[in-house]
């Protein structure tokens, strides 16, 4: 064979492999993308959007806070893409976080029981009055829509989802993906049985995933919703919704949970507002508050709590013991991993508020928490 009849054929070999290695990637990018559709979630449509018209909240087609909000503020001489990639902020811990497995639950008067499990990020076990109440949970390794690209988690879930007990109820505060996971709640809707409370809207997304109607109860600020003995509340937040590029369709909230002796609020993701006093007026005092402390930024100040501000939340919803919640499993903002918890544990101390700082899978028996011990520090 000539040299130059050799030189076409193996041209033509390697646009043949190249075109075959470039099919197989896309093929690959196709296969993992598969659930991305699936996981942006449902849109308002029926009898649903016909509800989530009659709301307060609802106007000119999409929800709205109490007062006017706006989700970023300019920040002059200030580039938040080059703080992202080059920012000197330790935005992930230095050594693993370390887990716990939950302890056993103490024998106890299940009249006065109450104790919170933290799972990581805003994922927690209320345990009340012997009914067990499971909030925003997720335990995939990205809080997005695609397993390839999105936040990773800085340290994994301290139990697997089918270990946890038979829950009562499922609360979701909101749609945002390190709040409302597809993956987790097909798994909880194989593995239990317990409705999902959720805002008005989100049911869409359940609907898409499988969730029967029967298993699904939205609730509009201020509706209140009996389970299994408890009365569940949902209550404002100041916050916005959003899975794809279209915003606001669907509603975020707080949440109340009452049984006949104790009470746990919970805070989803809110900015700081007058809100609180009204809630702690109208539904307080609480044994124990499970407040956003992370993900907080100047260029976001309407929408997510800075730490002195949660306490000041705390304060005005006559709060009992203080238990952050969502910092320490996404990095999701621009300040060091622990920032978070540092600046609130100074708080706290200044103004007298009890705290309890579990690890992630601690118990915490609200009537007998344990000390702040600082064991963040070492890892962060």
């Amino acid at each position: 064979m000539a040299p130059a009849e050799r030189t076409d054929i193996e041209r033509s070999l390697g646009r043949r492999m190249r075109g075959t290695a470039g099919l197989a990637a896309l093929a690959g990018l196709a296969w993992v993308a598969r659930d991305v559709p699936a996981a942006l979630g449902g849109r308002l449509a029926g009898a649903r959007a016909e509800r989530a018209a009659r709301s307060p909240q609802f106007r000119d087609g999409t929800f709205h806070n109490q007062a006017g909000t706006r989700t970023m503020v300019a920040d002059p001489g200030r580039n938040l893409l080059r703080e992202l990639i080059f920012g000197k902020q330790k935005r992930r811990p230095t050594a693993p976080v370390p887990l716990l497995r939950p302890s056993a639950p103490q024998a106890a008067d299940t009249a006065d029981e109450l104790t919170i499990v933290w799972y990581g990020h805003a994922s927690a076990l209320i345990e009340i009055e012997g009914r067990r109440v499971l909030l925003d949970p997720v335990w995939s390794e990205r809080c997005s829509p695609s397993g390839l690209v999105g936040p990773r988690r800085l340290h994994e879930p301290p139990v697997r989802l089918d270990e946890l007990p038979p829950l009562d109820a499922i609360l979701i505060s909101h749609d945002h993906y390190d709040h409302l996971d597809m993956a987790t709640v097909r798994a909880l809707l194989a593995g239990q049985s317990a409705p999902f409370l959720v805002p008005l809207g989100v049911g869409a997304h359940l609907d898409r995933w499988g969730v029967p109607a029967d298993r699904i109860i939205e609730l509009d600020w201020a509706e209140s919703h009996q389970v299994a003995g408890l009365e569940i509340t949902a209550t404002a937040a100041q916050h916005f919704s959003g899975r794809g590029l279209r915003r606001d369709g669907t509603l975020w909230s707080s949440w109340v949970v009452a049984g006949a002796r104790r009470k746990v609020f919970y805070t989803g993701d809110s900015g700081y507002f007058a809100g609180y006093a009204a809630i702690g007026a109208e539904h307080g005092p609480f044994d124990v508050t499970l407040m956003q402390i992370g993900a907080y930024d100047r260029a976001w100040p309407s929408i997510h709590m800075f730490p002195e501000e949660a306490v000041n939340a705390h304060l005005d919803l006559r709060g009992g013991l203080f238990i952050p919640v969502h910092w320490a499993t996404f990095n999701l903002a621009l300040h060091d991993w622990s920032e978070p918890v540092n600046r609130l544990w100074a708080e706290a101390k200044a103004r007298d508020v009890q705290l309890a700082v579990p690890r992630p899978g601690e118990r915490v028996v609200v009537d007998d928490p344990p000390a702040v011990d600082g064991w963040w520090q070492s890892v962060a």
